[in-house]
C-alpha cells in the first residue's frame, strides 16, 4: 500500500511538472516571436493571483455551490463520531462537519489543511451505507484533506487558465497586427503568423490537453485518496464495498457542478461518451481492485 501511495505522489508530480515546462515553453515563444515576453507573464502572475483567491476561498464557494448545512453532534452523532474517530486517529485537528440534503449519495472534502478541513456527506450516503462503509468514505475524504489536494488542483487549474488566456492574447494580438497601418511590412506578416501558430497550439492546449491534464491529476489524486483512507482505518474493504454500492445506487446530484465534480469520491454528474473522456474519477471496478489489492497487504 505504500508503493501504491508513492506511485500516485510520483505520477502527479510528473504531470503537473510536464504542464509546468509546457507552459514555459509556450511563454518563450510567445517572447521569442514578439520580442517581448513580459506581457504574457504578467498574465500569468495574473492567473497566480486568481488561483491563490480560489485557493482560500475553495471550501466557502464549495458550501454553498452544495448547499451544505453545517452539524454539531447532536444533529447526527452517527457521522459525527466517525468523522472524530479517524481525525483522532490521523491525528488531525476536527474537521468542520456537513450534510447536504440530497438523496444521490454521495461525499466530498475540502480545505487548504488540515486546520481547515471540511467534510460534507449527502443523506442519501448516510442512508444507504453501514458504518464501515461510511467510515470508509470518510477516510477517503480526509485522506483529500491529509494529501493537501486542494493545493494540488488549484496549481492545476492556474497552469490550464494561464494557457487560455496566453492563446487569446495570442490570438488577438494576431488579429490586430494583421490590420496595423503597417501590416505590408514583411516582419508584421511574420510576426502574425508566429502569433496565429501560438494562439492554435495554446488554444489546443487548453481546451483539450488542459483538461486531460486535469483529470489526470484527479485520477490520481482519487486512488492516493483511497489508499490513505485504507491506511487509517486498515480495513479497506469497507471502502471498496461503499464504492460498490456507489456505483449501485449513484445518480446525479441535484446541485451538480463539474467544476466541483473533483471534489466528489463519485462523480456527481452523469456524464455521456465524451464527457468520460475528461472524467476526474477513476472507474469504479478499478478503484475496488485496487483496495482489494491493498488488503491482502495488512
Amino acid at each position: 500500500m505504500y508503493s501504491a501511495i508513492a506511485a500516485n505522489k510520483r505520477n502527479t508530480v510528473l504531470i503537473v511538472a510536464g504542464f509546468v515546462i509546457l507552459l514555459g515553453a509556450l511563454a518563450y515563444w510567445w517572447g521569442e516571436a514578439t520580442g517581448n515576453g513580459s506581457s504574457s507573464w504578467f498574465i500569468i502572475g495574473f492567473i497566480a493571483l486568481y488561483a491563490l483567491f480560489q485557493y482560500y476561498m475553495a471550501s466557502s464557494i464549495a458550501i454553498a455551490m452544495s448547499g451544505a448545512v453545517p452539524i454539531e453532534k447532536a444533529d447526527n452523532p452517527r457521522l459525527w463520531r466517525i468523522v472524530e474517530n479517524l481525525a483522532i486517529a490521523d491525528g488531525m485537528p476536527m474537521p468542520k462537519v456537513y450534510i447536504i440534503p440530497d438523496p444521490a449519495p454521495n461525499a466530498f472534502a475540502t480545505g487548504r489543511d488540515p486546520k481547515h478541513a471540511v467534510v460534507a456527506a449527502t443523506t442519501g450516503l448516510l442512508a444507504i451505507m453501514d458504518d464501515q462503509e461510511l467510515e470508509g468514505v470518510m477516510a477517503h475524504e480526509l485522506g483529500h484533506v491529509k494529501n493537501y489536494d486542494i493545493r494540488v488542483s488549484t496549481i492545476v487549474f492556474g497552469l490550464v487558465s494561464a494557457v487560455g488566456i496566453l492563446a487569446d492574447m495570442a490570438l488577438r494580438a494576431a488579429f490586430f497586427s494583421g490590420h496595423s497601418s503597417d501590416r505590408r511590412n514583411s516582419n508584421d506578416g511574420g510576426l502574425g503568423a508566429a502569433l496565429i501558430i501560438i494562439g492554435i497550439v495554446a488554444s489546443i492546449v487548453a481546451w483539450l490537453i488542459g483538461p486531460l491534464v486535469s483529470a489526470a491529476v484527479s485520477r490520481q489524486r482519487e486512488y492516493l485518496a483511497d489508499a490513505t483512507g485504507a491506511k487509517t482505518t486498515r480495513y479497506p474493504d469497507g471502502l471498496a464495498r461503499a464504492l460498490a454500492k456507489l456505483g449501485q445506487y449513484g445518480k446525479p446530484m441535484r446541485r451538480a457542478s463539474s467544476s466541483m465534480a473533483h471534489m466528489y469520491i463519485n462523480d456527481p454528474i452523469k456524464p455521456g461518451m465524451v464527457e468520460r473522456l475528461f472524467s476526474t474519477h477513476p472507474p469504479i471496478p478499478e478503484r475496488i481492485a485496487r483496495l482489494q489489492k491493498i488488503g491482502g497487504k495488512f
